[in-house]
């Protein structure tokens, strides 16, 4: 391949990224079912930052969502600190709650060991408006466990049947949730959590060097736009997204939904690109962009 390699878009794909990463070999660190989540692409954030030189000091990521690669990076010390920013109310009150409200994680936990899940007792939780930052995270898992996807978007519905019959409770493992809550306290002094736009943190920031961005946007630029069901705050002004990313200062991995629109945008930017195997909720393998000025790690 010629021209220079930080700017030449990568119009072959590697072999290592034909196999989509068996998830159950990733440590889940998240409370969320979050659809977009980005467990699958773990081992590649590893090997990404791995590579970095100098190391990165921080990772800021935009668009946190279910967060999984924030706490990958402060869990395993990928970086010294994480920025996570959320613009949906009800995924960041669970991340407030567990990360800036001292005391907020075992109150979270305590909550759902003590809860008993029937349709019923699901159906009061829910509608009973919340007293506090507190109450809403709790409503949030709760949601996010039982609606159909874990979707919070308007539009989402509590499940009938479930997984083996097991109805409202397929997917509520009360332990497993603590579990997950109480080992982000431990690591959450490595985390600021900010409740806002990811664009306009972007725009105000300085941006240095050893800042490194993780940026996973919802995917509604091109003609499938999967994340207009997905998430309340869907609309996104794709093109400002990669003009903010071609000033950042510090090296940026972005991913995106494989679509003629985005490699136009990241051609237009001179960015490099690959195709990423993934696999879905449906265990059907699909393919996802990963985007950078520098993807000469990939070919390790």
């Amino acid at each position: 391949m010629s021209g220079d390699k930080e700017t030449q878009p990568v119009l072959f794909n590697y072999l290592k990224f034909q196999k989509a990463v068996n998830v159950a070999s990733v440590p889940q660190r998240s409370p969320f079912r979050y659809p977009g989540g980005k467990t699958w692409l773990v081992p590649h954030i590893r090997a990404w930052l791995r590579s970095l030189s100098p190391k990165a000091t921080t990772l800021v990521e935009p668009f946190a969502g279910g967060a999984i690669v924030s706490l990958t990076v402060a869990a395993e010390g990928l970086a010294e600190h994480v920025v996570m920013i959320e613009l949906d109310h009800q995924v960041a009150s669970v991340w407030t709650t567990i990360i800036n409200d001292d005391g907020g994680g075992e109150w979270l936990a305590q909550q759902i060991l003590g809860f008993r899940i029937s349709r019923e007792t699901v159906e009061e939780v829910l509608n009973t408006p919340p007293r506090s930052t507190r109450e809403l995270a709790f409503q949030t898992i709760l949601k996010n466990r039982v609606y159909h996807g874990g979707i919070l978007a308007p539009g989402s519905a509590p499940l009938k049947y479930g997984e083996n019959g097991r109805g409202i409770a397929s997917r509520w493992y009360p332990e497993t949730l603590a579990r997950r809550i109480r080992n982000i306290v431990l690591f959450r002094s490595k985390i600021t959590f900010i409740e806002g736009d990811g664009l306009e943190y972007m725009a105000s920031d300085p941006s240095l060097p050893d800042t490194a961005y993780f940026i996973d946007p919802p995917y509604t630029a091109g003609k499938k736009s999967a994340g207009k069901r997905l998430y309340t705050h869907y609309l996104l002004d794709h093109k400002r997204l990669f003009d903010l990313t071609a000033r950042l200062g510090g090296p940026f991995l972005m991913t995106y939904d494989d679509d003629p629109a985005i490699i136009e945008l990241a051609t237009a930017h001179r960015f490099a690109w690959i195709k990423v195997a993934m696999m879905n909720t449906h265990h059907a393998n699909m393919m996802e962009l990963l985007i950078s000025r520098d993807l000469s790690w990939a070919q390790g």
